[in-house]
């Protein structure tokens, strides 16, 4: 899991990286203009490239970077320079996909959410459980996987709803950006759309006309 993002206006010339979520205890430690953030175990969580421009020019809009297979290696290269772990593996997949509800079971500590067996690609399940009353056994769904970066900025770690284990969130088109989507629901997708596929905003739109 790689997340990578730039604020420009709140902090020019940062590359913010991510591979894991935010630990209770951090220790931050600064070489060459790079600071690298982990936890208590000297596990990475993440990374600040603070002169970015000398190592990636060519990124130079705000938001989630979506970065390359070759830029993951120059970042790379800067951190073994720096003397820090070339720890950085690129993450080209896509993370808001077409999902499969395979199994839909009724949540043993909530009256409203539902666990879910849902397959996400090909071949991998995953469980998730889902709180939209509409959710049911057999749907074809929008999921944001692991490592999604919602449109408000939120983004999708494993966790636990109500003590159970959830990797992922089964969507509503409004919550990946579809204006004037239905406020309630998740967004059940037509059979012949496949499993795993790429699910964009525009694609979606097409459905509510």
């Amino acid at each position: 899991m790689l997340i990578a993002s730039m604020n420009q206006k709140a902090f020019q010339n940062i590359l913010v990286v991510m591979v894991q979520p935010d630990a209770t205890q951090q220790v931050s430690t600064e070489k060459q203009g790079i600071v690298r953030i982990s936890d208590q175990n000297d596990q990475t969580i993440g990374y600040n490239f603070l002169a970015i421009d000398q190592i990636l020019p060519e990124l130079q809009f705000n938001g989630t970077q979506v970065l390359t297979i070759a830029e993951v290696a120059a970042l790379n290269t800067a951190l073994s320079a720096a003397g820090f772990p070339a720890d950085l593996v690129a993450d080209e997949t896509p993370h808001i996909v077409v999902g499969y509800v395979q199994s839909c079971d009724v949540h043993p500590d909530s009256d409203h959410m539902h666990i879910t067996q849902t397959e996400i690609t090909p071949g991998q399940t995953v469980q998730i459980v889902c709180g939209a009353s509409n959710i049911a056994q057999g749907q074809k769904v929008i999921v944001a996987t692991v490592g999604a970066v919602m449109p408000e900025g939120k983004i999708i770690w494993p966790g636990q709803l109500r003590g159970v284990q959830s990797d992922g969130m089964i969507c509503a088109a409004r919550e990946i950006g579809v204006v004037n989507a239905p406020d309630k629901g998740i967004m059940v997708l037509p059979d012949d759309w496949q499993v795993g596929q790429a699910v964009t905003p525009e694609a979606v739109a097409t459905l509510l006309k």
